[in-house]
């Protein structure tokens, strides 16, 4: 092997390496992006319960992150998980409320 055919496969590997450095860090920021845009929807529905949609989302991400295919996981696993949120909220307002009439009567 020459020097200049060893001297090409190194480069390579380091283009090749900064190019998925970058794409993993795409993957990332997308994967963000979307966690935020599904926080402000759903937000509102589960007001005062904000942790509960924020662990619901770092819960998808992680599951997300176990496939060999987290951008394509990570979408639906995360609607699913803030939809449960979301019931889950309002199931305890109705709790709340219900508790809250018990004692008025």
């Amino acid at each position: 092997m020459n020097h200049k055919s060893e001297s090409l496969r190194r480069g390579a590997r380091t283009d090749l390496s900064t190019l998925s450095l970058s794409s993993c860090r795409n993957l990332i920021a997308k994967i963000d992006i979307l966690k935020q845009r599904l926080f402000r929807e759903f937000s509102t529905e589960v007001a005062g319960s904000d942790r509960v949609l924020k662990g619901a989302l770092n819960e998808a991400e992680s599951l997300a992150w176990q496939t060999p295919f987290p951008h394509l996981f990570f979408p639906v696993l995360a609607q699913e998980k803030a939809v449960e949120a979301t019931q889950w909220a309002r199931h305890q307002r109705h709790v709340q409320a219900q508790g809250a009439m018990a004692f008025a009567a």
